[in-house]
C-alpha cells in the first residue's frame, strides 16, 4: 500500500471528527449529536460526500449549522477531516459507512437537511435499488426527517435525474416545493449552489456538460 494512503489511514484513526468501524465510539453520538457539537444546531449531511466539498463549503458559509459527510471510504473522508481541522472548523463531522445504514447514526427528527451531490449514477438494470436519489434512499431520508427537512440533488447524468423527479412522484415521500432546473448554471436557481462545485463538477463544466439541480421539501408527518 502506498505510503501516503498509510499515512491517511493513520489520520483517520487518530482524530476526532471521523467516525470509523474501528473506533469505540463509532455509533456513540446516535440521538445526541448536540453533544458531539456542543450545541443543537441544525444537522445537515453530504451522503455520498467524496472529498466532502459541499460539508467544508457549507460549514464554512454557516457556521450556526453541523455538516455531516458521509461516505464508504476512508481515503475520500481524510480529505474533508484534514481541511476541517486546518481550517478551524468546528461544525463538521464524518461517517465511513454504507449509506443503507444511515439509521444507525441518526434518530427520527435528528436530521434537518441532506445534499447528495453526483454520486454513482448505477446506470446497470438491477441497480436503481442503489441510487441514492432512488426510492430506497429517499424512504431512509424520509424517516430521518419525519418533522421536515430539505433535499438538494446535482448531478451530471440527465437520465439519473429525470428517474429522480419520477421517484418523486410516489405519493408515500409526501414532499412540497419541487423546483428543479436541467441547466444549473443558466437558471435562477444558480445562487442556491453557494458556488460549491465538487471535482467532479468541475470536470464536467469544463467538457461542457449540464449540471441538473433540484430541490423539495419534505411534509411533517
Amino acid at each position: 500500500m502506498a505510503r501516503k494512503k498509510l499515512m491517511r489511514f493513520k489520520w483517520n484513526d487518530e482524530v476526532h471528527n471521523l467516525f470509523q468501524p474501528e473506533k469505540d465510539n463509532y455509533k456513540f453520538y446516535k440521538g445526541k449529536w448536540n453533544e458531539y457539537f456542543t450545541n443543537s444546531n441544525p444537522i445537515v449531511l453530504e451522503v455520498g460526500c467524496g472529498r466532502a466539498e459541499y460539508t467544508t463549503g457549507l460549514a464554512a458559509l454557516n457556521p450556526n449549522i453541523n455538516y455531516i459527510g458521509l461516505d464508504i471510504k476512508g481515503a475520500r473522508l481524510w480529505k474533508g477531516s484534514s481541511l476541517s481541522i486546518e481550517t478551524g472548523l468546528t461544525n463538521t463531522a464524518f461517517i465511513r459507512t454504507k449509506l443503507q445504514n444511515l439509521e444507525e447514526f441518526f434518530e427520527p427528527n435528528e436530521v434537518d437537511g441532506i445534499w447528495i451531490t453526483f454520486p454513482d449514477p448505477k446506470p446497470r438494470e438491477g441497480e436503481a435499488k442503489l441510487r441514492l436519489s432512488g426510492l430506497r434512499f429517499m424512504n431512509i431520508y424520509r424517516r430521518m426527517m419525519p418533522k421536515g427537512g430539505k433535499v438538494f440533488f446535482k448531478t451530471d447524468n440527465r437520465i439519473l435525474f429525470d428517474h429522480t423527479l419520477e421517484v418523486l412522484t410516489n405519493p408515500d415521500l409526501k414532499i412540497a416545493n419541487l423546483i428543479f432546473t436541467h441547466d444549473l448554471y443558466n437558471s435562477e436557481m444558480l445562487s442556491e449552489h453557494h458556488d460549491i462545485q465538487t471535482t467532479y463538477e468541475k470536470t464536467y463544466l469544463k467538457q461542457g456538460v449540464l449540471i441538473n439541480y433540484l430541490r423539495f421539501d419534505f411534509l411533517p408527518i
